[in-house]
């Protein structure tokens, strides 16, 4: 298969060009980390952002950092730690789950959106990110956003390049904004609660005034043999003293809660963000989004047509499932219950048999379907990125 591996923008834009000309399809690429995202590829040739390296830009008074996008995020990382700063959306890294090798990009981060478990508190990749380059399928290079935040009127192409999962688009360049690194982090601990009380201590939590940066459950035999919900604080140390105590305080109908630090919180939050549970097994893993309440009914339901394990994050929202592979990998047990009470929910793992054959994004009804071929036939007329990546036809 060709590949492509432009070293500047506007010889990306000439690849892109050609490409145009002759129909050929091309699966678009950072680090290669999550190839096995997605619905398999309907490519010809690879094009990949690898050699658009670099940091353009940034002004850590002004809290805002750009970077071309295949410079790896682990240097981005780096670069904002010697100032004391980070990105706030605490991106997942997907290769313990999918068993992938090379580096993360920053503009990958961009194309799936890629938030973790601090998006309950500063917001999803898609809120930070302020500003892109990005190549169309014409060949033309595009400029949207800036250095600050600002109100848009419009189409926001920001915005929409983010979560496009390179199917309108290479991006070349991303902007984001950035936080402070917290002095003290620190999480709270209850151990032994079941789905529905644990969600329910989690929406205590959250709807205080106490600011938790992090609201997880994970069931017994998930990372414990007992059930541990973990609440995250984060700030100056005396205000880490202060909210604990508050929040031990609040939840103490639902059992005592300890206080961990260091390593011992910073490993569970890692597996968490990274869905390390779940990693080196055969299962098929789902990713599923409902109304925080509602995660536990959702998890039982597929509990009972199909052996399964799961757990929660975003204080209940976000469901991590893992699940026999074979058939339909679940698909239409979770489905059905999503249908039930809400939501949807993303194939992330899975043989590629059963990604072509099972719908792995939410499938869409019919009007959102038709907007969906409306903005990728205005960005990519001629169909060369990512080609059905998404949905199929697409």
């Amino acid at each position: 298969m060709r590949s492509y591996e432009p070293q500047a923008e506007n010889e990306a834009a000439d690849t892109v060009r050609e490409a145009a000309g002759r129909a050929e399809r091309l699966r678009l690429v950072g680090g290669d980390t999550k190839a096995g995202l997605g619905r398999p590829a309907q490519d010809e040739a690879t094009l990949s952002a690898r050699g658009l390296t670099g940091i353009t830009l940034y002004e850590p008074a002004e809290m805002v950092v750009g970077a071309r996008a295949g410079t790896p995020l682990s240097e981005v990382r780096d670069l904002l730690a010697g100032q004391g700063q980070m990105l706030p959306f605490e991106p997942m890294d997907h290769r313990g789950l999918l068993g992938s090798a090379g580096e993360p990009t920053i503009g990958a981060v961009a194309a799936i959106n890629n938030s973790g478990p601090r998006r309950i508190n500063a917001g999803a990749a898609r809120d930070s990110l302020i500003g892109v380059r990005f190549v169309n399928g014409r060949g033309e290079v595009i400029k949207s956003g800036g250095r600050v935040m600002k109100n848009v009127t419009g189409l926001d192409l920001v915005k929409l390049m983010a979560g496009s999962w390179g199917t309108l688009g290479l991006l070349t360049e991303v902007v984001f904004k950035v936080l402070p690194v917290q002095e003290r982090v620190a999480t709270l601990v209850i151990e032994g609660l079941d789905d529905a009380r644990a969600v329910e201590a989690l929406s205590a939590a959250l709807g205080s005034p106490f600011e938790l940066t992090g609201a997880a459950h994970l069931p017994g035999g998930v990372a414990d043999a007992q059930a541990l919900t973990l609440m995250r604080v984060e700030g100056f140390a005396a205000s880490i003293d202060y909210r604990a105590g508050e929040l031990r305080r609040l939840l103490k109908r639902f059992g005592q809660a300890t206080l961990i630090e260091g390593a011992a919180s910073d490993t569970l939050w890692t597996a968490v963000r990274d869905v390390g549970f779940f990693a080196g097994t055969g299962e098929a893993v789902w990713r599923l989004s409902t109304a925080p309440t509602h995660g536990p009914a959702v998890a039982a339901a597929i509990g009972r047509a199909r052996a399964a394990r799961w757990f929660y994050d975003w204080g209940g929202g976000l469901i991590w499932l893992a699940i026999d592979a074979a058939g339909d990998a679940g698909a239409e047990a979770i489905r059905s219950a999503l249908r039930a009470f809400g939501g949807h929910a993303t194939l992330v793992r899975a043989p590629e048999p059963v990604r072509a054959a099972v719908p792995v994004f939410e499938p869409l009804p019919d009007p959102l379907l038709r907007v969906s071929q409306g903005v990728k036939a205005a960005h990519d007329p001629a169909g060369i990125f990512n080609t059905g990546r998404m949905y199929a036809g697409i």
